[in-house]
């Protein structure tokens, strides 16, 4: 039996450290060459890290958050054979705590297998004393049920590490017959029950590294924000007129692809909205490629993956690139080419409309349009009242490198494109 010392590997692009997103493995797990043990979170992309070889986990480092470096050993495994590890040059490293954040060993934990572990006694679950105020530990599934219950777990007594309630002890306090509360019926029939408790969040990942770049943006950045309306009835009856006779295996048509053609020919005539500014340099680059960064909320969070030359791009290569980086995106498998390189940012609210909106710019990009959805309304046309599709457009810009004329002699073109769709391709 020997060692296997597992180093975190170089992804690439210049990264050289990564922060933990999550552990696929705990202490004592057995895994097989190439299953996942780890998610890192780079500065571009995350991604998942298999397993170097057949072992069990003897020792991990770092939890949820902490910054690892590239080329230190992060996961130890036992393995048939001699192993590694007196091939390693130096010992298993401690991560980097994420800012104002204290790293903690992984807790050493074996994943659920199909036989139930037996219940602790109910010893076991000595009754913890807290302090007023002080919340009891559970996870938030534990929590979900105990409200799912009407349950108070300030009143249950846990068996883990400092009194953590587990969902055994809830079993337990339930089977007891016992309740956190007793609610009053009101006349509905559905008993209230007041709550106080509070659940602490840590910010680490892709939820981290957004509000970096937020706050990098806003705080660095002279926003100017510019609003319009744009009257889409005839895009929307050309949309739907292409949708019905489109070839064969070409994608259905929203309204992004239109408004991607239209920025292509707006931009060229606003150079300066296309570009991106190194504030540090002094330089403001503009771009003849039009890469346009589209907006994705996704289950881990937002993203925003490029649509990259789309000057070069018809309306349906445009709408099949943009659905295969955005589902590549929502599913965890864009790669690092798809997710940098924009040079424009389109970030649409979809069906939840609104009217109005102040995007913050994808630095260092110096401007981003925000589209809401369509809605038909009462409109004035020639003295009469009439109905008309018409969409709202939120638009901010870099007022260091941007002036107000020039975005909104950019919203005004785009305006323009749309409401009279056939310029569009002309």
């Amino acid at each position: 039996m020997g060692k296997f010392e597992f180093k975190l590997p170089d992804i690439g692009e210049g990264v050289v450290e990564g922060e933990i997103v999550e552990w696929m493995v705990a202490v004592g797990d057995a895994v097989k060459e190439d299953d996942p043990i780890l998610s890192v979170m780079t500065d571009k992309a995350t991604v998942e890290i298999p397993a170097p070889c057949d072992g069990t986990v003897a020792s991990m480092v770092g939890d949820a958050g902490d910054i690892l470096p590239v080329g230190v050993v992060c996961i130890v495994f036992d393995v048939d054979g001699d192993g590694n590890a007196s091939e390693a040059a130096e010992p298993v490293a401690e991560a980097t705590p994420a800012p104002e954040e204290t790293a903690a060993p992984v807790e050493e934990k074996k994943a659920p297998t199909t036989a139930a572990p037996p219940a602790p006694s109910p010893a076991a679950a000595a009754p913890v004393s807290r302090a007023p105020g002080t919340k009891a530990l559970a996870s938030p599934a534990v929590r979900q049920r105990a409200r799912a219950a009407n349950i108070d777990l300030q009143l249950v007594a846990g068996s883990g590490p400092a009194g953590r309630i587990s969902h055994a002890d809830l079993d337990r306090h339930i089977a007891g017959g016992a309740s956190g509360a007793t609610p009053s019926m009101p006349m509905g029939g559905v008993p209230k029950v007041a709550r106080n408790g509070t659940e602490d969040i840590k910010v680490i990942g892709l939820r981290r590294k957004i509000a970096d770049g937020m706050m990098a943006s806003y705080s660095t950045i002279p926003h100017f924000s510019y609003f319009e309306e744009v009257d889409v009835t005839e895009l929307e009856a050309l949309r739907q007129h292409l949708n019905a006779t489109r070839p064969e295996g070409a994608p259905k048509l929203t309204y992004l692809p239109f408004i991607m053609q239209a920025l292509v020919k707006a931009l060229a005539q606003r150079p300066e909205c296309n570009a991106v500014y190194d504030d540090e340099a002094g330089v403001v680059t503009r771009h003849e490629a039009i890469n346009l960064g589209i907006a994705t909320q996704t289950d881990r969070g937002l993203y925003v993956p490029v649509v990259k030359h789309v000057e070069g791009m018809d309306i349906w290569q445009s709408a099949a690139e943009m659905g295969r980086v955005t589902q590549a995106t929502r599913d965890g498998k864009a790669g690092v080419d798809d997710l940098t390189g924009s040079t424009f940012t389109i970030t649409s609210l979809g069906r939840l409309g609104g009217l109005g909106a102040t995007p913050i710019i994808n630095k260092p990009e110096v401007g981003i349009l925000g589209v809401h959805n369509a809605k038909d309304r009462a409109v004035v046309q020639n003295g009469h009242v009439v109905v008309r599709r018409i969409m709202n457009l939120s638009s901010s810009w870099d007022h260091r490198v941007v002036d107000g004329h020039d975005g909104a002699s950019l919203v005004q073109l785009l305006k323009s494109y749309l409401e009279h769709p056939a310029t569009i391709f002309m």
